[in-house]
């Protein structure tokens, strides 16, 4: 998900998004761990994903 994407949501269905994001990261995380993912550069760009998100909603409640 790039920022453009990530601005252009509202705080209510940004945190929506952060807590799927997070439950989908922590499901592949799992799953890697039983067995070995495809492609295990998906976690880290969940988990970047997952940090880029933060950051805006931390930034949003600073600027209020």
């Amino acid at each position: 998900m790039k920022m453009q994407e990530i601005n252009g949501l509202e705080t209510k269905d940004l945190a929506e998004r952060l807590e799927e994001s997070v439950a989908k990261y922590n499901q592949m995380k799992f799953n890697h761990n039983v067995t070995p993912l495809e492609n295990p550069s998906l976690i880290k760009a969940a988990r970047r994903d997952i940090a880029r998100m933060k950051t805006v909603l931390r930034q949003r409640e600073l600027n209020k």
